[in-house]
């Protein structure tokens, strides 16, 4: 049996109230091992975010279970959930809004290393920050020490944001479209940054994406899942999605992405989807999700039974679709 860094376990989570309540994630069962890195991909608004807070202990699940390093999380003890909130941390999408405008880069990375006694008073604090800078690659050190959020670029404040992550060392970090807002030029900087502090510091990744191109780049030697309306649809190993994809949804994910060779532009298959709305979380198609948009659509089946992850093939490669049959 493999032994997971932290698992969901039929994880949902419900918003509102009565007949206002929306499913937002709905029955997801995931695993990431220590050091490992998994992509979760899908359309805005199909609930990878809301996975993420849910890992990171920022929801509690309106049901199923978390479990990290082995403990359910919301049936810990008080100092268990302390080094779990710890050992959790976030890397949120805008980093125009998630630092402190009031403080310095100084004041937003020494305060959790003070609050939660990790260093020996304020020299050592500024110590710390020093190496923390040097590590996300904001030298020289002396030019950003005293400088507020406004004052930086929007890749610079995201490496604060990363640094401000690291402060606490932690094992696992979510990653929520930590470069969809900052500029395309220097997206693969930050990406490559990240998967050095990967490898170095071991730090385990959930890395929330909605373009596959990014998936592809910085987890080709991890997982990727496929996200539709709260469910997972598709979930294997970076190469065998990219070359092998199983689910249509998956598929037309693939169909979308943008290729810098026209010849494997001209050579892709286009895929006609039945519909191009995506069905509000209000008022959700009985059966498979995606079966109004569904080329493969079959009456009587996919309009009236909702499908399950199935492995299909090998490799551990897993897809909910009535019409995969491996």
């Amino acid at each position: 049996m493999t032994e997971y860094l932290i698992e969901a376990h039929n994880l949902t989570r419900q918003f509102g109230r009565r007949r206002e309540r929306v499913t937002a994630v709905d029955d997801v069962s995931l695993g990431i091992s220590e050091g490992e890195v998994l992509c979760l991909v899908g359309e805005s608004g199909c609930g990878k975010t809301t996975t993420g807070k849910l890992l990171a202990g920022l929801l509690k699940p309106s049901s199923g279970r978390i479990r990290y390093q082995g403990q359910d999380v919301w049936t810990q003890d008080k100092e268990s959930f302390r080094k779990y909130r710890l050992g959790v941390q976030i890397i949120h999408q805008d980093p125009y809004a998630s630092l402190n405008p009031s403080h310095t880069v100084h004041q937003i990375l020494s305060a959790p290393l003070l609050h939660h006694n990790l260093v020996n008073g304020r020299r050592q604090a500024r110590e710390r920050v020093v190496e923390l800078l040097q590590i996300v690659d904001l030298t020289p050190v002396e030019d950003f020490l005293t400088k507020y959020p406004h004052q930086l670029s929007g890749g610079q404040r995201q490496r604060v944001s990363v640094a401000r992550a690291l402060t606490v060392n932690p094992s696992f970090i979510v990653a929520d479209e930590a470069v969809s807002m900052v500029d395309v030029s220097i997206r693969v900087s930050l990406l490559k940054m990240l998967s050095r502090l990967r490898m170095q510091l071991g730090v385990t990744f959930l890395f929330i994406t909605h373009d596959l191109a990014l998936a592809k780049f910085f987890a080709w030697e991890g997982r990727i899942a496929v996200m539709y309306v709260g469910s997972v649809v598709e979930l294997t190993s970076t190469p065998e999605l990219i070359n092998n994809a199983q689910h249509p949804y998956t598929k037309a994910l693939l169909a979308a992405v943008p290729e810098a060779d026209p010849n494997l532009t001209r050579r892709k298959k286009p895929i006609t989807l039945r519909s191009q709305d995506i069905p509000s979380l209000r008022n959700l198609p009985p059966g498979c999700r995606f079966h109004p948009r569904c080329p493969l659509f079959e009456e009587g089946l996919c309009d009236r039974v909702a499908p399950k992850l199935k492995s299909v093939g090998e490799n551990g490669h897993q897809v909910a679709c009535h019409r995969v049959t491996g």
